[in-house]
């Protein structure tokens, strides 16, 4: 594992961190929900590999299950919530030009974090 990152929402756990992509393994405890945000930088593809999660990208909200994907493009709004009673776990692949995680800009956000 090259990083793991405890988020109040759960954590997260970076598996590959590459000059053109990085790849993550993350779970949303139940009840939980990401910042709703967006990216400068990344676009993102997430794939749904535990639970029931419901995700919103630009003001739709999508229901997904296991084995099911979902592409997030560059400056997309989005956000996944977990508004089932088990973990939510998804893979993600971000591509784009840097993946730090200051490339966030949080527009709405649960835990009062900028």
């Amino acid at each position: 594992m090259l990083e793991i990152g405890e988020r109040p929402w759960g954590k997260y756990y970076v598996l590959a961190d590459e000059p053109n992509y990085k790849l993550k393994r993350i779970e949303v405890n139940p009840g939980q929900k990401l910042s709703y945000q967006y990216h400068h930088k990344r676009q993102e593809q997430w794939t749904i590999i535990e639970g029931d999660a419901t995700i919103v990208l630009d003001d739709k909200e999508i229901k997904l299950s296991y084995g099911e994907s979902i592409f997030i493009p560059l400056g997309a709004k989005h956000r996944i919530m977990n508004l089932s009673e088990k973990p939510v776990v998804f893979i993600e692949v971000q591509t784009g030009t840097y993946f730090g995680e200051d490339d966030i800009v949080r527009l709405d956000d649960e835990y009062d974090r900028q």
